[in-house]
């Protein structure tokens, strides 16, 4: 295959660079807040922290009180939509921070319970359920925050990776929702029973900021804002096109659409106000930017929700939030460009592909689909002039080999290490292209992936 090339524009180099500047700024920022928790616990610490083994035993559980306490805080904030992290970041990566939180969360809140249990269990020398049963009567709001604890607790189980397959993405949401009843009802246990609180006023003020500043995010960012942008835009659906068995588009209209901000590989979260869709908020790709009005979204038909959007109906008002993400023409910094598409994953993809043209671009497109039949949108994809498209159709039982494999993509494009690469697909085929451009030596940063799971 012939190389195709495109201009190499100045600001996109300058905006990657800017871009991992902001990642390491964001953690920084998470750090600091670490470092100010360690400071509220240093500076309140009694003397005698470590005397005795039960002291010991009690001043590590309110310190990992404390840090999980924190850190639960730094979640939120994460995708609470806050501009700023979401420019700096990008949503799929504050997702996955998110994730990776959690687990460190909820093995510090067990080690809170259990370093506490152990320290009154030394100092009074008895067991341990008998320990906790006094503990419950004994400190303060201690009821509340075990229920909170609990429902934590099972938010924290519910999203690990083996249970989270087992759950529907309905089922999930409305678990998930309940972290926030679990954090209101351990707050004031932590207030009134926290050793680093009850007598030092700096300390609670402090305290008291930072959750009431996290509450605040969530309410302007994740709520007050969006409510504000659907009477804004008012979009209602247009109408659904089946491009395919599985695949349908959904097309918007609203007032001013363009003003959404929405660029090619960004995506939304789709909230349609109709029975069977208004209770969850579902994350979906453009594949046709805002334009006279009308936007498109195109769905393949893998879970309830997204095979219900088949027959939604036109006139329904829809709520959306967004938009998100960092799969973005202003990525590419090379000059060949390479677009890896499968599934619904052509959605995004074809919108891509007809920024990039736009720019000036001559960008590749790889599409793998099972069949002829499932090559949704192939006809807009052939119709631009300085795309080339390349269909990769069968199944690998078919076949007899993986069409995504480093050799097969080596006979495609025999310089592929010298290109820049974007994928768009199921999972289990952009592992397998990642995989496979790891073997033909493309450097990462010049690999783009994004999720769009927000579980």
């Amino acid at each position: 295959m012939s190389a195709v090339t495109a201009p190499r524009h100045a600001g996109d180099a300058a905006s990657v660079a800017a871009h991992r500047r902001h990642s390491r700024l964001v953690r920084v920022v998470i750090a600091a807040g670490m470092v100010a928790v360690l400071g509220v616990w240093w500076t309140s610490v009694p003397v005698g922290y470590a005397a005795t083994p039960a002291d010991l035993a009690t001043t590590l559980g309110e310190l990992a009180g404390l840090v999980g306490a924190y850190l639960v805080c730094a979640q939120l904030l994460l995708i609470a939509r806050v501009p700023w992290f979401e420019r700096a970041v990008g949503l799929d990566k504050l997702v996955a921070w998110h994730r990776s939180l959690g687990a460190t969360v909820v093995f510090l809140v067990l080690a809170h319970i259990a370093f506490m249990v152990l320290g009154a269990e030394i100092l009074d020398k008895s067991l341990p359920w008998t320990e906790f049963i006094v503990m419950l009567q004994d400190y303060p709001d201690m009821l509340t925050a075990l229920i909170g604890t609990i429902l934590f607790l099972l938010v924290g189980l519910t999203s690990a990776r083996l249970l989270r397959r087992a759950l529907s993405y309905e089922v999930w949401y409305w678990i998930h929702l309940t972290a926030y009843v679990g954090i209101f009802l351990t707050f004031f246990h932590q207030l009134s029973g926290g050793a680093h609180f009850v007598s030092n006023p700096l300390n609670r003020a402090l305290w008291l900021l930072l959750y009431l500043g996290t509450a605040a995010a969530i309410i302007t960012w994740r709520f007050v804002l969006p409510t504000l942008d659907a009477w804004r835009y008012r979009m209602r659906v247009e109408g659904v096109v089946h491009e395919t068995a599985d695949t349908a588009s959904v097309w918007f209209r609203g007032k001013n659409l363009e003003r959404l901000g929405v660029r090619a590989g960004n995506f939304l979260n789709f909230r349609f106000l109709t029975w069977g869709h208004l209770l969850t908020a579902h994350p979906y790709s453009v594949s046709f930017v805002p334009r006279d009005g009308l936007m498109r979204i195109t769905v393949g038909g893998l879970g309830d929700h997204s095979r219900l959007l088949r027959n939604i109906r036109p006139g329904t008002r829809v709520f959306a939030e967004g938009p998100f993400g960092h799969f973005t023409a202003d990525r590419a910094s090379r000059q060949r460009i390479l677009l890896v598409a499968g599934g619904a994953g052509v959605g995004p993809i074809r919108a891509l592909a007809e920024e990039l043209q736009a720019r000036g671009a001559q960008p590749v497109v790889l599409y793998r689909a099972h069949s002829d039949a499932h090559l949704a949108l192939l006809g807009e994809l052939q119709a631009m002039p300085a795309v080339a498209v390349v269909p990769v159709v069968g199944r690998r039982s078919d076949l007899g080999y993986d069409p995504l494999s480093a050799d097969v993509l080596r006979t495609f494009i025999p310089d592929l290490h010298n290109w820049e690469v974007f994928v768009c697909g199921p999972e289990g085929m952009a592992d397998t292209v990642e995989d496979s451009l790891r073997q033909l030596h493309v450097p990462k940063r010049f690999v783009h992936r994004e999720e769009l799971s927000m579980s």
